[in-house]
């Protein structure tokens, strides 16, 4: 039967950010005017990590996965002729989100916009950085406490602002079963409302409880990933009353946004994926009672590359029908009482609650970091494996793969390609930025910002005025860094082998033999250049070649090409592998060869991964690079052949 009252529609978004805030901000009020709802802001990895553009590891990093954003003025020019007050904004941004968002309320308040007004969320997740993500700064303790501090800051001042967005959706990049992603997010969850509840008065803790909401992720399997939404809903209405005794059921609310899954795209058969985004999208709209606040689909040629205006419209369009021209929103929940629904739920609970009974028993998110990585970096493998096996069927990919080129791919790649002049540009920017600025209010500010990093005081109103006085996203990242100190992330790859033996006896005795001949155990050194945090590719590269019997020296994130030389020379590398999906892999890569020529190791055989078209593969091996891998080479195993057969034509007895 249906119900005359028909539901409103979930905030309709596009994930988007490119090149410049100028460039920004025109995308933002072109999308506004095609009928989107809400911004969700894509900021570039210098400005997630806290690098200014000019910093040495922001070099071919700048404009490429989002908007750079080093101060005020970027800011500013990011939302010009936008009003604040009256926007619902998404900031996907994490180590550094106290700092955007300083700088957000800053820009409000020149528009006039009373600060109670501001709706939206920011991401401030740090703890999901650690497993999956890669953009941490600090270590995990003084994370948790600064998002403790955006969060108590905007229960005072911002109340509409939901400051943490608790993100399960890299998790699921990274690997993550149903059971974990719920269990992963809920752990984060709990570990962030455990530092919140001494900071605020009980009687104003459910609203604050109220204003956590989660950013989850929809895969192709769209009845589990509907159950698993439904589990999210009753397991963390069941937190919220047991642990934390909330009694109002609007402060029970499990209130998400979605990206549907971006890591099965594919990039054979690029149209098959508007089929996939369509399912995936379901997922999160179907139940009623599980339904998405606000969802952002990925474009069909996200496999290929930074999607173009066009891509991002088909994909926003696509919401647009199914909440208009169908009849979802005009009924209630459609699985209510659905026994194998209902039978799902509970199985996916049940799990749930035995892994965050684990995670418990370590002390909580916080401490059981490394055991979530290694959870995440073991299924991974495993879902590789399956795809690999044939067992999971990737249409296109290991089943059904003749077919007719895509008519979408046109002579531009079907891709946005960032102009290299951009950095340039953003560049000298922000040394004019710096040149017209009063200097002495930046010092006062960077001051005032390190004692109340220091002193464990909320840092968000140091922040602010930091905003206002001209202070840079660098340099604000630096007091930070100071205070609290770097951080390396686990790996998740430990030195034991895996259980997995299928198809490895033949490359094992392969990687024998040539470690025979050359004298030791054939080393491969892998690596990610620049600021890309996204690890999966190179984990599982890591993960199977330690499983092939090769030694595996797996340097992580975020690393200069002096860094990888040194530990190539430090480990006498046989192959170097390094892995760059953030679109800047020409830049990062001939300065990494060229580098390598100049210490006097051109000859060790230097492979590349990531999302690279063919034109620009062809460039890399002009540099010097020996094979290039993209994701339609899933099959691993052919991956640590050519390894073996690049060491051995290296030297023996080194």
């Amino acid at each position: 039967m249906t119900d005359h009252r028909k539901d409103r529609p979930w905030l309709i978004r596009t994930y988007a950010g490119h090149s410049t805030a100028e460039a920004s901000n025109a995308l933002y009020r072109d999308n506004l005017a095609k009928g989107q709802t809400g911004l969700s802001v894509a900021f570039d990895l210098p400005t997630q990590t806290g690098y200014d553009s000019d910093h040495i590891l922001a070099k071919g990093e700048v404009g490429k996965v989002g908007v750079p954003v080093s101060h005020l003025g970027d800011m500013r020019a990011l939302f010009d002729g936008i009003p604040l007050a009256q926007m619902n904004t998404s900031m996907t941004i994490n180590a550094t989100a106290p700092w955007l968002l300083a700088l957000y309320i800053a820009v409000a308040e020149e528009q006039g916009a009373d600060l109670a007004s501001l709706a939206g969320t920011v991401q401030n997740d740090l703890i999901k950085e650690y497993l999956s993500r890669g953009t941490y700064i600090c270590p995990p303790k003084p994370s948790l406490r600064m998002i403790g501090d955006v969060a108590e800051y905007c229960y005072t001042h911002v109340p509409k602002w939901n400051p943490m967005n608790v993100c399960s959706y890299h998790l699921q990049e990274a690997g993550a079963t149903p059971e974990q992603e719920l269990a992963f997010a809920l752990a984060t969850a709990i570990a962030v409302l455990d530092e919140l509840r001494p900071r605020v008065k009980a009687e104003d803790f459910s609203a604050i409880v109220g204003r956590i909401s989660f950013f989850v992720n929809a895969g192709i399997r769209f009845v589990t990933e509907m159950c698993k939404m439904r589990a999210f809903c009753e397991l963390w209405d069941e937190i919220c009353r047991e642990r934390y005794g909330v009694e109002e059921e609007k402060f029970r609310r499990f209130r998400y946004g979605v990206q549907v899954n971006s890591l099965g795209l594919t990039e054979q058969q690029p149209e098959n994926n508007v089929y996939r985004i369509l399912i995936e999208m379901l997922a999160v709209t179907l139940s009623k009672r599980a339904r998405a606040r606000a969802v952002q689909l990925p474009a069909w040629n996200e496999a290929l590359g930074l999607p173009r205006p066009w891509d991002q419209q088909w994909s926003m369009r696509m919401q647009q029908i199914l909440a208009h021209e169908t009849d979802l929103l005009e009924f209630e929940d459609l699985f209510d009482g659905n026994p194998a629904v209902d039978a799902k739920v509970a199985s996916l609970k049940e799990a749930a609650r035995h892994e965050l009974s684990t995670i418990e028993s370590m002390g909580g998110a916080i401490e059981a970091i490394d055991y979530m990585k290694g959870r995440l970096v073991e299924s991974n493998a495993a879902r590789i494996g399956r795809i690999e096996r044939g067992e999971t069927v990737v249409v296109g990919v290991n089943r059904w793969t003749e077919a007719e080129p895509s008519p979408l791919v046109g002579e531009d790649g079907g891709i946005m390609t960032v102009d290299p002049e951009v950095e340039r540009e953003q560049i000298s920017r922000l040394d004019a930025w710096r040149a017209t600025r009063d200097s002495v209010a930046v010092a006062k500010a960077l001051s005032a910002l390190r004692a109340a990093a220091l002193a464990g005081d909320n840092i968000m109103p140091a922040s602010i005025a930091a905003a206002k006085a001209g202070v840079t996203t660098g340099e604000w990242a630096t007091e930070i860094r100071a205070a609290h100190g770097e951080y390396r992330g686990p790996t998740g790859i430990s030195p034991a082998r895996s259980n997995e033996t299928e198809g490895l006896d033949e490359i094992r005795e392969a990687v024998d033999a040539v470690s025979v001949r050359l004298g030791r155990r054939l080393s491969l050194l892998v690596g990610k250049p620049g600021l890309d945090g996204h690890s999966n590719g190179a984990e599982q590269i890591a993960y199977r070649a330690r499983d092939c019997g090769m030694e595996i020296d797996y340097q992580g994130i975020r690393l200069t090409p002096t860094q990888l030389i040194e530990a190539a020379q430090a480990n006498r590398a046989h192959v170097i592998g390094l892995s760059i999906l953030s679109g800047s892999h020409l830049p990062l890569v001939e300065s990494f060869m060229r580098d390598m020529k100049e210490a006097g190791l051109g000859e060790i055989p230097v492979i590349v991964g990531g999302i690279i078209p063919d034109d620009d593969a062809e460039r890399l091996k002009s540099f010097g690079v020996t094979k290039v891998y993209t994701p339609k080479d899933f099959a691993l195993n052919a991956i640590m052949m050519d390894i073996v057969e690049l060491a051995d034509a290296r030297p023996a007895a080194e």
